[in-house]
């Protein structure tokens, strides 16, 4: 849990009690990933630092609820006057959407002016996927980049489960040794909302997931999957800065993350002739509009392709 001493100069008690509830709702309910929930808590905090400087006092229920829409507007501006990229407006307006939305169930607070305001939507960017032989080289680094046997094992294993079966971060750092199927080759994973979708799980998935928990230090089916030095479940950003130290080996650009595995997954299949519909189970996509972005990337693919290779491409019009 964050630490709640940030909100204590900028509002009531009771409004500190009601932003600690609303975390455990997220993390427990909701069942969000604690990297998604610190960057609701972060962003709350931002708001409620501009709304308390601009009122002058502590934010109270009262302040809440009369939020207006000229309140949103000026909290907007001042966060593009600092050079704030629209993404990210477009995820403080989401934050603040959703805490209003804990207020409505659960407080009885209803605020319209938070459903009226809407920041510029933010520039349309497709997935930047790896193409397979970096992918392959990324996966094969790996188990050079670790002093410790287990740790380059349990590095590879990671990231061939990201890549092999399109999980998320989160999704593959919640895995326990149970998780791991012993009797067929479908792997259960729960995603975002609490959703289970099964994956097959390829032979070579496997294959790395068994040499790395041969290796692995400590034993206990009921422990996490994926562990740390100390024994404790691995942290992301532990995984964040290796995969940065392997990018750097490697000359690879910095668009090469752990997310980028998922969508060179996802990218990959559809090249190679996977109908669109299964893509989006395997992602656990609840919209088939998120899955249709990876479409438009093989075509950029194929006109760049074009454009390098056939010999009429560059003639005059």
């Amino acid at each position: 849990m964050q630490e709640f001493k940030d909100f204590q100069q900028t509002t009531t008690r009771k409004v500190q009690e009601i932003i600690q509830s609303w975390q455990e709702w997220l993390s427990g309910e909701r069942r969000l990933s604690p990297h998604t929930v610190e960057s609701y808590f972060l962003d709350l905090r931002e708001f409620m630092d501009f709304l308390s400087k601009d009122i002058g006092r502590l934010i109270d229920l009262k302040d809440l609820k009369d939020l207006s829409v000229t309140d949103l507007r000026s909290f907007l501006v001042d966060r593009s006057s600092s050079n704030t990229s629209r993404s990210s407006l477009a995820r403080n307006m989401s934050t603040i959407r959703n805490f209003y939305r804990f207020l409505s169930k659960f407080h009885n607070i209803e605020n319209t002016a938070v459903h009226v305001v809407r920041p510029a939507r933010p520039p349309k960017t497709l997935p930047k996927p790896l193409d397979q032989e970096d992918a392959l080289a990324l996966l094969n680094a790996a188990q050079t980049m670790q002093k410790e046997k287990w740790q380059g094992l349990r590095d590879v294993a990671l990231l061939t489960l990201l890549y092999g079966c399109g999980l998320r971060i989160s999704e593959a750092l919640a895995l326990n040794v149970t998780d791991i199927p012993k009797t067929n080759d479908v792997l259960v994973v729960t995603g975002k909302g609490n959703k289970q979708r099964m994956i097959p799980l390829l032979n070579i998935v496997k294959k790395t997931l068994e040499a790395y928990l041969k290796e692995r230090p400590l034993k206990g089916c009921e422990a996490p999957l994926f562990i740390g030095s100390r024994g404790e479940r691995l942290n992301p950003g532990v995984v964040q800065r290796q995969i940065r130290k392997i990018r750097l080996y490697l000359g690879l650009p910095e668009s090469v993350t752990p997310h980028a595995l998922r969508h060179s997954f996802a990218t990959h299949l559809l090249t190679a002739g996977s109908d669109l519909r299964s893509v989006q189970e395997l992602l656990g996509h609840t919209s088939l509009s998120a899955t249709q972005r990876y479409t438009e990337i093989d075509t950029v693919h194929l006109k760049a392709v074009y454009n390098q290779a056939h010999p009429r491409a560059h003639l005059k019009k």
